[in-house]
């Protein structure tokens, strides 16, 4: 393997290509016309421009992928995470031209891809399950009476879904038929396929995810976990590794069931397995990810290992380096997602320049980013502008040093979450450990970081205060010495 195309854009494509160039192999760029001074395409060894600005006119666009490939003479094709990276059709058209795509097999991404498919080949090993249907269910009085069998409240989700799209909570059985057909609607627009099921809602979870590697040898390992449960709208914000409330056994249990899911579908490469956490010890089985995770870095802080360069090595054909038994827990690793959003205002996508940009540095901290000060934050795609990491010997540690780096990290021009961020790791549900999925319903509103700049500008004026008050008192005892030496010199004149 000489030269690897990275089908995506941004801080992934940099991160995958500073891996590739250690391993001493050639990188290939594409990138759209929004993309045309972006980082990413400066920095590899080559570049292919692939269509106008929006993705459906060039990075989801497989044909012209695979032609980068042939014109530039790329022999694999690293597709990081969003776009085509967990799409089965992408996979196969990659297998027929001849091309090594770094990830899972077709196969696999379309058993794990729809999540009924992936719970029957989880059950296979009986890995715990949410108690629910385990088939698509489109007979809403059949779907009701199962519904009353669980208990209410019921969570009805797409098979397809993710993002939080096609789910609906019911919290009556007077509102189930009404929120399933909200649900299947929702999935057919979203996914083009309106297949739900039902799952008992699990009321304050906890979202744990185990990742694994698996070679074409048969060999499969866990490098522990990642808590994953600040999130808004469904979605990620802030992650770490490892979980604060986690025992050694459990984290046992959990990386054993992660493996036994990986072997149902044969799994080759870095995925992860997705698990809901309920009471701190009582686990299921939510969803598998046939790609690499924007939260990896936390991972390969605590473990030591490149997780990039581990893909290559798989897709070369070559046989995990380590075991199990190999690999340890050193320290704790925090990771923010620095978006382009506004959470003053529900977290809403903020578009703009980057006036100022300046990224935190210093030990401990990380910053995986594809942006630099004068760029424009594009409306196309997705609105992340760096992930934030920090590492420590413990989680008050990393704690600390992300509460710095937010300090240190000077964005101006447009709105991110690095406020929301910082009012995170200062809370005491987290930093206690004790918060689950709920946390930015339970604690976070705009006021939040209204009280927060109020007080930061209370403490600002008050230390200001001191230091003029200080340094009045210097003046007058400094007046006063030198009226004392003054007479002193005068009396022995």
């Amino acid at each position: 393997m000489k030269k690897i195309l990275i089908a995506n854009r941004g801080e992934i494509a940099l991160r995958i290509m500073r891996s590739a160039r250690e391993m001493g192999i050639s990188t290939v760029a594409v990138y759209s016309e929004a993309d045309r001074l972006s980082p990413h395409v400066q920095y590899a060894d080559e570049a292919v421009l692939i269509g106008p600005a929006p993705s459906n006119q060039s990075y989801l666009v497989m044909e012209k992928i695979i032609d980068a490939c042939k014109l530039t003479g790329a022999d694999a094709i690293h597709p990081g995470y969003g776009f085509l990276s967990e799409n089965a059709a992408f996979a196969r058209k990659v297998r027929e031209a001849g091309i090594t795509l770094i990830g899972p097999s077709p196969e696999a991404m379309e058993m794990m891809g729809n999540k009924l498919s992936a719970k029957a080949a989880a059950l296979r090993y009986n890995i715990p399950m949410v108690p629910g249907t385990e088939e698509a269910i489109g007979d809403v009085q059949v779907a009701k009476d199962r519904a009353v069998e669980v208990g209410f409240p019921i969570l009805i989700k797409a098979a397809a879904g993710g993002g939080g799209k096609g789910m609906r909570i019911v919290e009556r059985v007077e509102d189930f038929e009404e929120q399933m057909q909200l649900a299947v609607s929702e999935a057919i627009s979203a996914f083009g396929d309106g297949a739900v099921f039902i799952e008992r809602y699990v009321g304050s979870p906890r979202h744990i995810e185990i990742q694994v590697l698996g070679d074409t040898h048969g060999n499969i390992v866990y490098l522990f976990e990642r808590e994953c449960s600040v999130q808004r709208r469904h979605q990620k914000v802030v992650e770490e590794a490892p979980s604060a409330v986690l025992t050694p056994e459990i984290r046992k249990a959990m990386g054993e069931c992660a493996v036994n899911v990986a072997k149902s579908c044969d799994y080759i490469g870095a995925g992860t397995v997705e698990f809901i956490l309920e009471n701190n010890k009582d686990f299921y089985f939510l969803e598998m990810n046939t790609r690499l995770q924007v939260e990896h870095p936390v991972t390969e802080q605590i473990t030591g290992i490149d997780l990039v360069k581990e893909q290559i090595k798989i897709a070369r054909g070559e046989k995990l380096s380590f075991t199990q038994e190999d690999l340890k827990i050193n320290g704790h690793s925090i990771e923010l997602r620095v978006y382009a959003e506004d959470p003053n205002n529900n977290f809403l996508p903020d578009i703009g320049t980057l006036q100022t940009y300046k990224v935190p540095q210093g030990l401990g901290v990380r910053v995986d980013d594809g942006f630099v000060e004068g760029m424009d934050i594009p409306i196309y795609y997705d609105p992340m502008i760096a992930k934030l990491v920090t590492f420590g010997k413990d989680r008050a540690e990393a704690i600390e040093r992300m509460v710095r780096a937010i300090d240190d990290y000077v964005i101006t021009g447009i709105q991110t979450t690095l406020p929301f961020g910082k009012f995170v790791m200062q809370h005491e549900a987290f930093t206690s450990g004790d918060f689950d999925t709920h946390f930015v319903k339970n604690y976070f509103n705009a006021d939040s970081l209204k009280d927060s700049k109020e007080e930061e500008a209370e403490v600002a004026a008050l230390s200001i205060a001191q230091f003029w008050k200080n340094n009045q008192k210097k003046t007058i005892e400094q007046t006063q010495n030198n009226e004392s030496s003054a007479w002193l010199n005068n009396r022995r004149n």
